[in-house]
């Protein structure tokens, strides 16, 4: 069923500082918190939308970050969209921006605010918009590299950290690792929790193909039955990638390498990756992670749903679209509590090992009011 068209005539950049529970170390630096932009898009008729942008503070996990998404949201982005007339809705702003490249976090919250006051102003909410016929997503929880009071990796903080999450029901675990903290890691938490765990690690493309000690310690990972080895290599080395998924037992996965569907779709054919992690923020949009998903589903190709340490807002939107029938693997859509102490949002929770899909009206809950205007750190209006 087609959403209504609206009246957009006012958005708004909000940005919000959001500490975290621990900090969130990976091979690309550390994160104590969140400086999250928002955008806030408001019809005529006073309905509102929400989206979140997905973005590091610095150009560390891929090109875009925190300040240049807001620059080319205020300067480009929503001045394309407002500039020719009252846009209608999703389709529109996507046609508008079309001309425009890159920047695909920014591109993707803004289209998410649209999505979320269309969808409001239906009175629907984005699952049943898409058809998604389950109540709740298996949830998986994504571990930094702990560490010591020295600043050192820590394998048994990391065995300790995984002990918790496991007795709060995640199924499945997603290690950080880099150069110097791997072996050690997997061995310490199959030595603790045994062969049963659902383990998986993530290099954020930390190792080089080129490096003979890095490949020897990539094919021992091999052997120590995990469940997949997260993008080894940068998001361009799709040749090295599939040179080395050819050998291994353990399927490859790739992240920074899946920009579009195209990329996907080169990726898998020509063996790459075995499975696919979607982010809405990186592909540019839930329109196009939604044809990221369809492309791999037609190729029984499994994906799951990535995150990017998202508040309520971002969170309602991942979770959603993970419960589309190609998501076969538990995806980084962790319960609130995994990052803040209280969220954005009324908090996403975890039970038995699942979130629930949310199913009011909107792409994902809305901000609390009060939360909102006590953690605010600046807004920009535009018209």
């Amino acid at each position: 069923m087609p959403l209504p068209a609206v009246a957009l005539d006012h958005v708004e950049l909000v940005r919000v500082a959001m500490p975290l529970v621990r900090p969130f170390r990976t091979s690309f630096g550390t994160q104590t918190a969140r400086d999250v932009l928002l955008v806030h898009v408001r019809d005529a008729d006073g309905t509102d939308g929400w989206g979140e942008c997905a973005t590091t503070a610095a150009p560390v996990y891929d090109a875009d970050f925190t300040d240049g998404a807001a620059l080319v949201l205020a300067d480009h982005l929503v001045p394309a969209v407002l500039a020719a007339g009252t846009a209608r809705g999703v389709d529109d702003v996507r046609a508008r921006l079309a001309g425009y490249r890159g920047h695909h976090a920014a591109r993707a919250a803004l289209e998410a605010a649209v999505w979320d006051l269309q969808l409001r102003a239906a009175g629907r909410s984005l699952a049943d918009h898409l058809g998604v016929a389950r109540d709740r997503v298996p949830a998986g929880v994504s571990v930094g590299i702990p560490t010591d009071p020295d600043g050192a990796a820590d394998v048994d903080a990391l065995v300790a950290q995984v002990g918790g999450y496991l007795e709060e029901s995640y199924l499945r675990v997603k290690v950080k690792i880099e150069p110097g903290f791997d072996l050690a890691a997997v061995r310490g938490l199959r030595a603790a929790f045994g062969s049963d765990l659902r383990l998986q690690v993530d290099a954020n493309t930390a190792y080089s193909p080129d490096d003979p000690a890095h490949i020897a310690v990539l094919d021992e990972l091999d052997s120590t039955g995990l469940e997949m080895i997260e993008q080894p290599f940068g998001a361009d080395r799709l040749r090295s990638h599939a040179e080395h998924a050819a050998r291994w037992r353990t399927p490859v996965c790739l992240d920074e390498s899946i920009t579009d569907r195209s990329r996907a779709t080169d990726a898998v054919d020509d063996g790459a990756c075995a499975i696919v992690n979607i982010k809405i923020g990186r592909v540019g949009g839930l329109t196009e992670a939604i044809a990221v998903h369809d492309r791999c589903r037609a190729r029984s190709v499994p994906v799951w749903c990535g995150g990017m340490l998202e508040t309520g807002i971002g969170r309602g939107v991942n979770v959603a679209l993970a419960g589309l029938p190609g998501f076969t693997l538990p995806g980084d859509t962790s319960a609130s509590s995994r990052y803040f102490a209280e969220d954005l949002t009324e908090p996403f929770l975890l039970e038995d090992g699942h979130v629930a899909i949310p199913r009011t009206a909107g792409a994902s809950p809305p901000p609390d009011p009060g939360r909102l205007a006590a953690w605010t750190t600046d807004r920009t209006s535009l018209r």
